[in-house]
């Protein structure tokens, strides 16, 4: 589990086939802040632009680790198949604050980047269509993750091509995480809130 606050910022530095070619997956190599692998072993989970990904090997003296991510996580996933900028959180402990939500690491689609505007001196305004399908579960004033970061929905409208959210990034996230390069037309990784999930489960048991 995660709760959506990024721990670090990293840089994925090397993209490499596993096996026998694309249909065996990729094997990444991921660079991370000064210190931020001091407390991490091989076989811990951590979140790659709010994908969960297990540790495979560790070269802490190089500040770097390695993971294995398969064709259906490729698939399913945004940014994780390329050198870049990715935001990582390790995993949740059971004394840690629950400083977001409740966030499983696992990507329920992918949204697409439709504004990325300055809103007054330092705020900007990120707008995000996601998959029809998730429009659901998203709501004004609800929880969503992006690219592994817990943000505020603001607004909400359903549209024929898809669910439109805004969301207002402060200067800490801007500087914080990733989601300052975005640019409108780029694609993001997208978490509904695991709550809402159950909810709909449960209403539609009742039915």
């Amino acid at each position: 589990m995660f709760t959506g606050i990024i721990s670090g910022l990293g840089r994925i530095v090397d993209v490499r086939q596993l096996g026998g070619g694309a249909a065996q997956g990729l094997q990444l190599t991921i660079e991370t802040p000064p210190g931020y692998l001091d407390d991490v072993h091989e076989g811990d989970s951590i979140a790659l632009n709010g994908a969960c990904m297990t540790v495979t090997s560790m070269l802490a003296e190089h500040r770097r680790f390695t993971v294995d991510i398969s064709p259906e996580s490729l698939d399913k996933t945004a940014g994780l198949d390329q050198p870049g900028a990715v935001n990582l959180e390790k995993a949740l402990r059971a004394s840690d604050r629950l400083g977001g939500h409740l966030v499983s690491g696992h990507v329920d689609g992918i949204g697409n980047v439709t504004g990325f505007a300055p809103v007054g001196d330092d705020w900007r305004e990120l707008r995000v269509l996601a998959p029809a399908t998730l429009g659901k579960y998203l709501a004004i004033k609800g929880s969503i993750t992006v690219n592994g970061v817990s943000l505020t929905v603001n607004l909400v409208e359903d549209r024929p091509e898809g669910c439109e959210i805004s969301i207002n990034l402060i200067p800490h996230t801007l500087q914080n995480t990733s989601l300052g390069v975005l640019a409108p037309g780029q694609r993001v990784n997208l978490e509904i809130d695991l709550i809402a999930r159950y909810v709909e489960r449960m209403l539609g048991a009742a039915g």
